[in-house]
């Protein structure tokens, strides 16, 4: 836990993620990445040097999933939990059949949430992608669309006014598995009918292949993006590598 947070607190200072008085929204899917996050930010919570006020934001999909559990997570940490009722996975899959459903999914979920917190009156959204993730997002960007990008550590929303951040960025997926494991975390099953089987899926067992034959693979790519730098992945902290983690 106290590494951990001393990652997140880096993560956080290198890209001045949080100021006094924010009111920031965790995007809780019920995943073990939005979860670890809640932990994570609840207890930067308690010692920062800049207060602010949490909350989790749930989006439910319309899959039949309990979130009892996660209500009382919250209930345990105390951070306010709301559910956002929505219809999204009948409409696209039921009604609309969608063939390749993903881009639509996200699109419609990101509305919904930010239109949540916008009715709740916060001004950032704290999203759970690691990583992994954005060394994935990287590779497929390049692999699928032949450019170079990444989503931004700080997302500015220009639309809505809302500011997304990414706090966990310096903390590898294994990592977040070992910690959701060990707190015991109420993870959720994904039931949505096409997970697993996404381009997403497809390069992480290539980016895991290729690390058998280039071990510190992930490690240069996740460099090479704040030295390039992508807009807005330049550190303004005083950048430590984040690759000496639990792993097993």
């Amino acid at each position: 836990m106290q590494k951990l947070m001393g990652l997140i607190r880096r993560c956080v200072d290198d890209y001045n993620m949080i100021q006094e008085g924010d009111r920031i929204a965790v995007g809780v899917s019920g995943g073990k990445d939005s979860l670890v996050l809640l932990i994570l930010l609840a207890g930067l919570r308690e010692y920062f040097n800049k207060p602010f006020a949490l909350e989790a934001v749930t989006i439910d999909m319309g899959l039949g999933m309990d979130y009892s559990e996660i209500q009382k997570l919250c209930e345990e940490i105390r951070v306010p939990y709301t559910i956002v009722k929505t219809e999204i996975a009948p409409i696209i899959f039921d009604h609309r059949k969608e063939k390749n459903p993903c881009s639509m999914c996200a699109k419609m979920r990101r509305g919904a949430l930010n239109q949540a917190i916008l009715e709740r009156g916060f001004n950032k959204l704290a999203l759970g992608h690691h990583y992994d993730d954005a060394v994935e997002t990287f590779t497929m960007n390049l692999l699928f669309e032949g450019r170079i990008g990444c989503f931004q550590p700080v997302t500015n929303l220009d639309r809505t006014g809302i500011i997304q951040i990414r706090p966990m960025l310096y903390i590898h997926e294994k990592t977040v598995d070992n910690f959701a494991i060990r707190k015991g975390l109420p993870i959720l099953e994904n039931r949505c009918p096409v997970d697993k089987t996404t381009k997403r899926e497809e390069v992480k067992q290539l980016i895991y292949n290729l690390s058998q034959t280039y071990p510190d693979l992930k490690e240069r790519i996740f460099g090479a993006m704040q030295r390039y730098p992508l807009p807005e992945w330049e550190p303004q902290g005083r950048y430590k590598r984040p690759k000496d983690q639990v792993e097993g």
